[in-house]
């Protein structure tokens, strides 16, 4: 994996993200460059960024760092353009630079000291790799890599189980801990950063499962460095709080969703509904079951949101950000 480029994308948490660039320094392997992209645009955020790089520079790592204080790189935006348009700009800037390898991630992660020798591990059977993930209290972190196109909505009962080959198929991705060629970005473009938060990854690992191998990998390569109040539906499963902007975008975006299945040939309107309805169903869950309060304004953030991907699904003008380019049907091998 030459030239890896761990993009960060970070708002308002400079604590969770001087932990997290604080783990890459123990990492066995030195990535090529690190974007840090600053969506609060914060002073404070720059100037740890700015220590870390100097303490890269000074070799106080595990490995030397080729570049030293120039692997990193600090850009702050004009305005917070959430996870999707951080992951946009930070891919974008990696790809300008030269990266062959993608690896995204959000602030609140740290890494496994042997993170990047176990994606290279996978790197020559894979054009994205999904790794595991721990919890804040060490357990798994649930991530549902199986999309449905005909409900436009994740697989509740997909197999949490690997097997002996230590990895299993995947057609969607999580920007916490995605890692992808160069080639899947040559192929589909920059992630969409119309989607703000929620579906961007899915919707990109969905189209780069369409030409490219995606794998869901046993070995545990973050573990998220704070708690979230959760409620476990099984032994690996739970719902997590959420928030009334979250919630918004989760129905908005279906909007979006909905307008690239059409352009891949994948939209069912009738299943799309029944999709609809049961991420509203989930989310009203969560509002119930995990954060036992503000359920007016939840379900009213569910409703906006909901009326408002109507209104992008009715759009003729809609055009993609992702690019579309000799897309098939069934999935790459």
């Amino acid at each position: 994996m030459d030239r890896t480029a761990i993009i960060i994308v970070t708002y308002r948490r400079q604590e969770l993200l001087g932990q997290l660039l604080e783990s890459l320094l123990f990492l066995d392997r030195a990535p090529w460059r690190v974007f840090v992209v600053d969506n609060e645009a914060s002073g404070k955020t720059a100037q740890i960024v700015e220590t870390y790089a100097r303490i890269v520079d000074e070799g106080l790592t595990a490995v030397p760092w080729e570049h030293g204080a120039d692997t990193f790189a600090y850009a702050p935006q004009a305005q917070n353009t959430g996870g999707a348009g951080g992951f946009a700009e930070g891919v974008r800037m990696a790809y300008e630079a030269g990266a062959e390898w993608f690896w995204l991630m959000d602030d609140d992660v740290v890494v496994m000291p042997d993170a990047l020798s176990i994606l290279d591990a996978w790197s020559d059977r894979f054009d994205a790799i999904q790794g595991s993930r721990q919890d804040f209290d060490g357990g798994p972190f649930w991530w549902q890599y199986r999309f449905i196109p005909f409900l436009g909505a994740y697989n509740p009962v997909a197999p949490s189980s690997f097997g002996p080959q230590g990895w299993k198929p995947a057609n969607a991705l999580c920007f916490e801990g995605a890692c992808f060629n160069r080639r899947v970005v040559e192929g589909i473009g920059l992630p969409d950063a119309r989607f703000f938060v929620y579906w961007d990854d899915c919707v990109y690992g969905y189209l780069a499962s369409k030409r490219f191998r995606v794998a869901h990998i046993e070995e545990v390569i973050l573990r998220r460095s704070r708690d979230i109040k959760n409620w476990e539906v099984t032994g690996v499963r739970q719902l997590n709080a959420s928030s009334d902007r979250t919630r918004y975008h989760v129905m908005k975006n279906r909007g979006h969703m909905a307008q690239y299945l059409k352009m891949i040939g994948d939209y069912n309107p009738i299943g799309f509904g029944v999709g609809t309805a049961s991420c509203f169903a989930k989310e009203a869950i969560r509002l119930i079951a995990v954060e036992r309060g503000g359920i007016a304004s939840g379900v009213g953030s569910l409703i906006r949101g909901w009326k408002d991907a109507r209104a992008i699904m009715a759009d003729g003008a809609w055009e993609p950000s992702v690019q579309i380019m000799e897309v098939h049907h069934g999935e790459a091998r």
